[in-house]
């Protein structure tokens, strides 16, 4: 038999049946943010946040060294097809910005932002890998798939479960 979920955006039911998961103080917005008091972040959320939120960086200086290049009139074969990617490199960091920091958070919908980022890492990591390029290679599988193994860890699952919802009106 199974329990219904719990919304942490609820308040608090404090009878003596309340599920387990609900604080006795009221909702997750007013714990800051966590889904539960007294469940803390596991060390899983803190390393795939870490991890995204590097690959966003590394994404934001491709860009920026991109846009130089574009500005010192190195040569493209489609002007504006260079702009469109830059204007993808910079699309794709900000989104990876929000997933680590959502993840972080404790919403549900990063889980899968994040392993659709480290899939696209392992695509391009293992053709740098076997590319001759072995450091650069090792340096995008390792960590993506450390961040795979961590985002179906029970732990990550379970803190991560937060639903995104209104805030409170008052």
């Amino acid at each position: 038999m199974s329990r219904p979920p719990v919304n942490p955006s609820d308040p608090a039911d404090n009878s003596p049946g309340a599920p387990a998961g609900v604080p006795e103080g009221g909702s997750a917005a007013e714990s800051g943010g966590v889904p539960a008091a007294g469940a803390a972040r596991p060390a899983g959320v803190l390393i795939v946040s870490i991890v995204v939120a590097l690959e966003a960086t590394a994404l934001l200086a491709a860009a920026g060294w991109y846009g130089v290049q574009l500005l010192t009139a190195a040569p493209v074969l489609s002007f504006w097809g260079a702009v469109f990617t830059l204007g993808l490199l910079l699309a794709f960091s900000t989104w990876l910005f929000a997933v680590a920091r959502f993840l972080f958070r404790g919403y549900r919908w990063p889980r899968a932002g994040a392993l659709v980022a480290q899939i696209f890492a392992l695509t391009i990591g293992f053709p740098t890998l076997t590319g001759g390029y072995p450091l650069a290679g090792l340096a995008m599988l390792v960590p993506a798939a450390a961040a795979i193994v961590l985002l179906f860890d029970k732990g990550v699952i379970a803190f991560a479960s937060r639903a995104g919802g209104a805030p409170p009106a008052l």
